[in-house]
């Protein structure tokens, strides 16, 4: 995979270099006549140079702070306006909405915030993508080159993984305005093409710009990108800002098709954060369409007062402008919309209500997506999340097994009533079993990207983690629940000392699997450090109890006589599941002494 990776940018950097050969080609002639085969080269070149600079600078970023991206949206409180802040930022880092909306997905399936909580990030995901735009408007086309080969010598030369990364960004940069530097220059002997510049004049129609924008960005899955074709005519003086607002109108709907696209056989979490992402857009598009001129002035008043006259002066002044429309269009709808999140929430609900099967019985995956995979940082961190759901699941598990030992009743299942509690812990054990198989399906998955040494070792241990889960919940079904029968046919219990003992012993060993539970959500080798001390600690209490119940033995005590066999390897299991919770303890152990900075 790391050799597929490394070809795909020599690739990259053969393709710049032949688009900048063809660069040199005029794609007017000197009579005034267009060359249009240079021209549509040079201008979908430079698009194609556009959108790889783009994806360039969007990895680096995601492979920079990706890591940290995920705890600082976990750390979201109830207010809604810290919530669109925090979405804002987060996206503005990673330039990637669209793994803001799985990380978001993720939280909302595993509880960790509501979905009305979550229109908040989306708003402000909405707000963090327009700063692309903001970039572009700047005119940095001169320096693109120096850009390219600045990033291109961090990233060869640079021995530190964050570095290279650092530099994949920067040469994503100057890959992305070198694109645009092509498409501004093929676009020059337009200017003077009056077909064209009527063709231009009628997108100042409002309907006709939104269709244009809709399909345009539907068509290349990129309102970044369109918006910044739009700026590169607004640089040439092609466009005015009448005619480029309902084009970043357009845009804005036509991103929703994409996000559409992206839900299609998603869970129904995914399928809400879609719909709320066409509702606001649309919505707002709706409120804003009928009022163009209007904001147009406040545009002009808030921009920069270009130099020059005629031309010269609208192209100073009108991609400013764009960029502009585009931010302060997005910020307004976060603060018209956001108010009406819970009203929005409860309409998505009823359009898409929740099915309990999904967090019922049934075994599913609530965080796992192959679609960020390509993103280690991320894909690990919900890898992450689904391993610390079969936690929880063990922990149930574990929690309930005792309770036959210690009542003659006949128990259900405390979280599904229809359920008796054997068949509770069997239908959690089945999850189990799925789980292990999809999440280490997944790990293998991520494991064939390009990682650092630390995301290699952890995507390993994070494997020998599951498979040590997944023993201890085998060894409940298998081993424990058959001794529950033993035990009901048993005519005597455990005597009172056995029974407290049982008792005193398996709650140490829950404490167990919660603190491995809580030192895995963290990688605390702290709390690691405490759970390995444990384990030889309660090693040696299970050894005292078993010298206690062996006396009671030698004292020819009948219920003692009676249960003995149950009642040794009911112990010995404990023990056994202690030793595991040593060994997970032991693998989070190292990996929280890796550097994952």
């Amino acid at each position: 995979m790391k050799y597929i990776n490394t070809m795909k940018r020599k690739w990259s950097m053969v393709i710049v270099l032949l688009l900048s050969l063809l660069n040199q080609l005029k794609a007017a002639n000197t009579d005034g006549t267009i060359q249009w085969t240079m021209l549509v080269f040079s201008l979908f070149g430079g698009l194609a140079l556009f959108l790889f600079g783009m994806e360039q600078m969007s990895e680096g970023m995601k492979k920079t702070a990706g890591d940290k991206m995920r705890s600082i949206l976990s750390a979201l409180t109830n207010n809604r306006f810290i919530a669109m802040t925090v979405g804002a930022f987060v996206t503005m880092v990673i330039q990637s909405s669209s793994a803001t909306t799985v990380m978001l997905v993720s939280f909302v399936q595993s509880q960790l915030m509501t979905f009305s909580q979550s229109l908040g990030v989306i708003l402000g995901a909405d707000i963090g993508t327009t700063i692309t735009a903001q970039l572009i408007a700047f005119k940095l086309t001169d320096y693109a080159l120096l850009m390219i080969a600045v990033g291109f010598a961090i990233r060869m030369f640079s021995m530190k993984e964050n570095n290279k990364h650092i530099g994949e960004v920067i040469m994503g940069f100057g890959i992305l305005f070198f694109g645009m530097k092509l498409m501004s220059d093929a676009m020059k002997p337009l200017r003077s093409f009056e077909p064209f510049i009527e063709l231009l004049k009628g997108l100042e129609n409002p309907l006709l710009g939104l269709l244009v924008g809709s399909i345009f960005t539907a068509l290349i899955q990129s309102s970044s990108a369109f918006t910044g074709i739009i700026i590169v005519l607004a640089q040439q003086g092609l466009l005015t800002l009448d005619a480029g607002i309902p084009l970043i109108f357009g845009a804005n709907i036509g991103t929703c098709v994409t996000a559409g696209l992206a839900s299609i056989g998603t869970s129904r979490e995914a399928k809400r954060v879609a719909l709320a992402h066409v509702l606001f857009k649309v919505g707002g598009v709706a409120i804003f369409i009928l009022w163009i001129p209007i904001f147009a002035d406040m545009i002009r008043w808030l921009s920069p007062v270009g130099s020059g006259t005629g031309l010269e002066k609208l192209a100073a002044e009108t991609p400013r402008q764009i960029a502009n429309a585009h931010t302060i269009f997005n910020v307004s709808l976060a603060f018209i919309f956001l108010p009406f999140t819970n009203f929005f929430a409860n309409i998505i609900l009823k359009i898409y209500p929740e099915k309990k099967e999904e967090k019922g019985v049934q075994p599913i995956t609530w965080h796992l997506d192959d679609d960020v995979i390509s993103i280690p940082a991320l894909a690990i961190d919900l890898a992450r999340s689904e391993i610390l759901r079969m936690g929880k699941i063990l922990e149930r598990m574990l929690e309930a097994v005792i309770e036959p030992f210690t009542t003659n009743e006949q128990l259900q299942d405390k979280i599904y009533p229809q359920l008796s509690l054997v068949e509770g812990i069997e239908m959690r054990e089945e999850k189990l079993d799925y789980l292990d198989e999809r999440i280490v399906r997944y790990l293998r998955k991520i494991g064939q990207q390009e990682l650092s040494e630390n995301q290699i070792q952890e995507v390993y241990g994070m494997m020998s983690i599951v498979n040590d889960i997944e023993s201890i919940g085998d060894t409940i079904e298998k081993n424990m629940i058959p001794l529950i029968a033993k035990k009901s046919g048993l005519q005597l219990d455990f005597s009172g000392e056995g029974k407290e003992e049982l008792i005193v012993y398996h709650s140490k060993i829950c404490k167990q699997v919660n603190r491995f539970k809580k030192a895995f959500s963290n990688m605390d080798k702290e709390k690691a450090e405490k759970i390995i001390k444990k384990e030889g600690k309660y090693s040696a209490l299970e050894t005292k109890y078993r010298i206690s119940h062996l006396e009671r033995l030698h004292q020819e005590r009948k219920e003692s006589i009676e249960t003995h066999e149950i009642h040794m390897e009911l112990m010995d299991l404990l023990k056994q599941i202690n030793v595991y919770s040593g060994e997970i303890a032991k693998t989070i152990h190292s990996l929280g002494k890796l550097n994952f900075d």
